[in-house]
């Protein structure tokens, strides 16, 4: 009888094991947020936008001085923005700007944005008058692909760059660049960053000057 309880004991142990096991490497598999757009656009953007970073800075493979620098020339002001794009990145850009009025978009209009946070405006930066001016677009941080972003993610300081951008979109790039800039070169060489440095930063900038390109 006691054998028997012994070997029901046991079992139930291998079997409890098995599920830590599984549950663990369930939660520890990250999600590629780039996948989430089924036609691959997101995908072909990124693509285009490490590319060009490449391309641009010639630093071979590596990865984190040729972000690094980027970030750096972003938030000194010292980039040159003319002869960073690609033709393709450029295209890529006017095709999310046409699309910039749907609310579930990647880019929306920031007057859009502003008021759904109508209750806490208090200390948001006031409203500009757009009538006579072509509205201005900000980054989408309430929207699926950049929940996705801070969802994966195991940076907090990351996260909380994230949080900041939810509760006021109005926030310079250069700004945002110092603060991945500074971040330890394990997160920084996240794809949850530079998916986000590619489209919040390189593909915001390229929405404003794309008219600048024919």
């Amino acid at each position: 009888m006691f054998e028997k309880i012994k070997h029901k004991i046991l079992l139930f142990l291998v079997a409890l094991s098995i599920s830590t096991i599984s549950s663990s490497q369930t939660s520890n598999k990250k999600l590629n947020c780039l996948s989430i757009d089924t036609m691959g656009l997101l995908k072909k953007s990124f693509d285009s936008f490490e590319k060009d970073l490449f391309n641009h800075y010639e630093f071979n493979n590596d990865s984190i001085k040729t972000y690094r620098t980027f970030l750096t020339e972003l938030y000194s002001l010292s980039i040159n923005l003319r002869k960073l794009p690609s033709d393709t990145s450029i295209e890529l850009a006017r095709m999310f700007k046409k699309k910039a009025k749907d609310k579930s978009s990647l880019w929306v209009l920031l007057s859009t944005y502003d008021d759904q946070m109508e209750a806490s405006k208090e200390t948001s930066t006031p409203k500009t008058d757009t009538k006579n001016e072509e509205e201005i677009m900000t980054f989408n941080y309430r929207g699926g692909f950049i929940q996705c972003l801070k969802n994966n993610s195991s940076s907090n300081s990351f996260k909380d760059i994230i949080n900041t951008l939810e509760y006021d979109g109005n926030v310079s790039p250069s700004l945002i660049a110092q603060r991945l800039h500074d971040l330890p070169t394990k997160e920084l060489n996240s794809p949850e960053v530079k998916n986000f440095i590619a489209f919040d930063i390189y593909y915001s900038i390229l929405l404003i000057i794309e008219k600048a390109f024919k």
